[in-house]
């Protein structure tokens, strides 16, 4: 090619223009890829093929510092208002008992408050003799309300008095004690912090095993449980004051678990 034929085409307006077009698309071509490549700068390539993971199993024993207890009145009355009038002096006078014991408004909370009609079921014909449909309904006889509350105490030497307390009251359905953390998640954190250790001094001894150095971690997860399990403390009925004692209620420990597995890149 000569410069004749160089200049014949940028002579010529309408080729100007296209291969203005053309090196125009070809910039703005080379300027997407320059800013693709500038935003993976720094990003991690491809994944670790190159990993160990190590389990760790971690467990907290800890003191509680609150007690549980929860406890139903009910009662029973031909009529709602008799029923709710019974429930609601008995459920006052335990209320008052509790406070009494120091324990703070806040830490009193009613779960649940009931009223379920109470039915009589008549006994079928018999004979094969035709009944009208009123004499085969069941038939109410009465209301039962009833109100459960649930009771924070953190005074734990006195809740072996809670207790006796409120079966001095007739108090009949009573639940607990049971002894927990008032902030939970510091008995799983905890627990957590111990599975955590053990697995890393495990990665750590592989490592040094297999003659490998540790990089980053790649992949972490995690399963937390604990306990103590609900002992249930139940009052029996018709329990006099000048017989009810003062139960001896050992507080004891919570243990908290948790499991982690971890996985390393490796070198």
């Amino acid at each position: 090619m000569n410069n004749d034929f160089f200049s014949s085409i940028f002579n010529n307006g309408v080729m100007r223009v296209a291969v203005v077009g053309v090196l125009a698309i070809l910039a703005l071509f080379l300027l997407a890829q320059t800013i693709a490549v500038a935003g993976d700068f720094g990003r991690p390539g491809a994944p670790a093929t190159d990993t160990i993971t190590v389990q760790g199993d971690g467990q907290a024993t800890m003191a509680p510092d609150v007690a549980r207890v929860s406890f139903t009145v009910q009662h029973t009355s031909p009529t709602v208002v008799d029923a709710q009038a019974a429930t609601t002096k008995q459920a006052n006078a335990a209320l008052a008992f509790v406070t009494s014991q120091g324990v703070a408004e806040k830490d009193v909370k009613t779960l649940s408050y009931n009223i379920s009609p109470q039915y009589s079921y008549p006994n079928p014909c018999t004979g094969g003799a035709l009944c009208p449909d009123y004499n085969r309904a069941p038939k109410i006889t009465g209301y039962q309300v009833s109100e459960t509350i649930q009771v924070t105490a953190r005074d734990l030497s006195a809740v072996g008095a809670l207790l006796g307390g409120l079966g001095k009251l007739g108090v009949q359905n009573v639940s607990g004690p049971s002894f927990a953390l008032d902030d939970a998640t510091a008995g799983y954190a905890a627990a957590r912090a111990d599975a955590i250790a053990k697995a890393k001094a495990q990665a750590a001894l592989l490592a040094g095993q297999l003659g490998v150095s540790l990089k980053k971690i790649v992949n972490f997860s995690e399963s937390s449980g604990g306990y103590p399990y609900p002992m249930m403390y139940g009052m029996g009925g018709g329990i006099s004051e000048s017989k009810a004692a003062t139960p001896e209620v050992p507080v004891g420990e919570n243990t908290y678990r948790a499991s982690v597995s971890i996985t390393y890149e490796i070198r």
